[in-house]
């Protein structure tokens, strides 16, 4: 429910397009949403009942998270054991990294670090075999 209430807070300051005392304060969350200047977390061995929720409150403490997401399986939509939590700035995910990592959550240790980037997968991408080649020419 804080993460529904977090979403809809973000599309309404993307709305605002004029600048305003009222909106001074909400600037910074709109810029680094806008930018995409955020630091994100992975977090392993998440429990199959952990919610996006609760792994939000539980990062809350360490920063403003801007999102959290767990990664579910597309067939099942069980939880594949891990997540992601998004910070506004660096401090604050490093301080949630040194804290959390290691931790009990939901009756499982978890283990945080720096997520990476994806990789690119469309360069790892094999073409796959048709059969011979046409042949070139008038025949």
């Amino acid at each position: 429910m804080a993460m529904a209430a977090l979403r809809e807070a973000s599309r309404r300051l993307a709305s605002i397009s004029t600048w305003s005392p009222a909106g001074a304060a909400t600037r910074p969350l709109l810029l680094t949403h806008s930018r995409g200047i955020t630091h994100k977390l992975f977090i392993g061995g998440l429990s199959q009942f952990a919610t996006e929720d609760s792994l939000a409150e539980a990062f809350m403490r360490y920063g403003q998270v801007l999102e959290a997401t767990i990664v579910t399986d597309k067939m099942t939509s069980r939880s594949k054991g891990f997540g992601f939590v998004k910070f506004a700035s660096e401090e604050e995910a490093s301080k949630a990294r040194e804290e959390m990592n290691g931790k009990v959550l939901n009756g499982r240790v978890i283990y945080v670090d720096i997520a990476k980037a994806k990789q690119d997968r469309a360069a790892d991408v094999v073409p796959i075999a048709r059969g011979p080649p046409k042949p070139v020419g008038n025949t």
